[in-house]
């Protein structure tokens, strides 16, 4: 017998800052190693070393490149990680970008409180800078979607596809016999860029994403709503802002929005671009046409139809066009990035509409606007909302409750016991009642920093 104690060093109570920490004598495996964001509680936790010893992990495994599943990485690597960063190509490819754009924000946050004053601390240090990007790109290893790749003499693992994000996998870790499958963030049924997810046929040990567990994702009519908010936005000669994440959610904004000009349902409204992370991860679509949908033809004729802003003179130059436009910003969650320029300049105004698309976590100014927020703290000062919002949850990126049930149903064995993680606590409760309701399995929702021992 093998004893294998499972830590949960993240996702746990929560949807971000994914870290999966799998110890036995014979290997140490990580699964994901995320950020966490929301509330500054969660956030703080991000400047505390982790709680096991980082230089005995083997090797990293990614699940895909978002920030939660992966931002860690530059801090692991300080606190004496030597060992290997394993993900499929595009996984690798979107992870550098999102970790450089991120070293970038950080140190510029760092130097403005610095120079306005309003950071605690004297002087503000970016939670990690490029030099330690840099460090953590040499420790990438790319590996191919569905090949076996042994780690240890009894532990071998399997990316597999399941949608959300190009390059995003589930993976399957066959450990001591047992196989241990972690969902990583479970894609949709039907999605504009991307195949429907794969399902793993065993799974004696499961880890469940539970993101939207509670809830099925409404039937919204996308065309209608988008058509009257440009028609809104013109009328008004305003601003309709799109926070978004950089990866597939702007990609997909953009096929959308290409898509309704293309068939005559929206005039030839300026549409620019301004995430230079988003503006990166579309050259990722470029080079790995497998991973996605687009023919050649549509993607060439929708990066066309679009303004790319790369510069913050050109981000300026945007806010002064007089013209009614749409921009679409990072960040998603309105936490950082380009996206907080556009909403301080023009959210005071009434001609102006903001559009959230996707989930908005606790403790981000994207859940403060959804809840009706009439001012925002951002650089230390507050905004006023004058802004028309509105909330789009059809384009998320996440499975909702019916998909789950339906990713899970391809196992075709009972799980010796399911895990939900990476969600909300009461939408944990809801899941778990539903995944007994429906399978019967052994359901639990661990803690943060939470250890479970298991016999293999």
């Amino acid at each position: 017998m093998e004893r294998l104690k499972i830590h949960f060093l993240g996702a746990a109570g929560t949807v971000t800052g994914s870290k999966f920490y799998l110890e036995t004598n014979e290997v140490k495996i990580l699964v994901d190693c995320g950020m966490f964001q929301g509330n500054k509680e969660l956030r703080i936790q991000n400047w505390e070393p982790l709680p096991i010893e980082v230089s005995q992990i083997d090797v990293v495994l990614l699940t895909h490149g978002h920030l939660d599943h992966c931002g860690y990485l530059p801090l692991l690597v300080k606190q004496g990680f030597q060992g290997s960063i394993l993900g499929t190509a595009p996984t690798l490819e979107i992870a550098k970008i999102i970790l450089e754009d991120s070293a970038k924000i950080l140190e510029e946050e760092a130097e403005r409180a610095n120079k306005e004053g309003y950071s605690k601390h004297d002087p503000a240090l970016p939670l990690f800078d490029q030099h330690d990007v840099v460090a953590t790109l040499k420790l990438f290893k790319s590996i191919e979607e569905e090949e076996s790749i042994g780690i240890s003499p009894h532990c071998s693992v399997r990316f597999r596809y399941n949608g959300h994000i190009i390059g995003s996998t589930f993976i399957e870790i066959d450990l001591f016999g047992k196989k241990l499958v972690f969902s990583g963030d479970v894609g949709r049924l039907k999605d504009d860029l991307l195949d429907p997810p794969k399902r793993p046929q065993w799974a004696d040990y499961l880890f469940v994403e539970s993101t939207y567990g509670d809830r099925k994702h409404p039937e919204e009519d996308l065309e209608t709503i988008l058509r009257e908010l440009i028609q809104r936005t013109i009328q008004r000669r305003g601003t309709l802002i799109i926070p978004s994440f950089a990866v597939e959610r702007l990609q997909s904004l953009m096929y959308l929005l290409w898509k309704l000009y293309d068939r005559n349902k929206i005039p030839n409204i300026p549409i620019f671009v301004d995430s230079p992370m988003g503006i990166n991860v579309l050259e990722v679509f470029g080079r790995f046409p497998k991973w996605h949908k687009l023919a050649p033809e549509e993607y060439h004729n929708m990066c066309n139809h679009v303004t790319l802003v790369s510069s913050y003179r050109e981000t300026w130059e945007t806010i002064d066009d007089p013209r009614p436009k749409i921009v679409i910003a990072g960040s998603g969650m309105v936490t950082g990035g380009r996206v907080l320029t556009y909403i301080k300049q023009l959210a005071d105004m009434e001609s102006t509409s903001i559009l959230l698309v996707g989930y908005q976590a606790e403790g981000t100014r994207g859940r403060d606007l959804l809840e009706g927020a009439q001012e925002l703290k951002m650089f230390g000062k507050y905004v006023l909302i004058k802004a028309n919002v509105q909330h789009l949850e059809s384009l998320s990126a996440h499975a909702d409750q019916g998909e789950l049930l339906h990713w899970l149903e391809g196992v075709d064995n009972v799980p010796e016991k399911v895990f939900l993680i990476h969600g909300e606590t009461e939408t944990m409760s809801i899941f778990k009642a539903k995944i007994e309701e429906v399978f019967g399995w052994h359901t639990h929702i661990p803690k943060l920093h939470e250890t479970v021992e298991i016999l293999l």
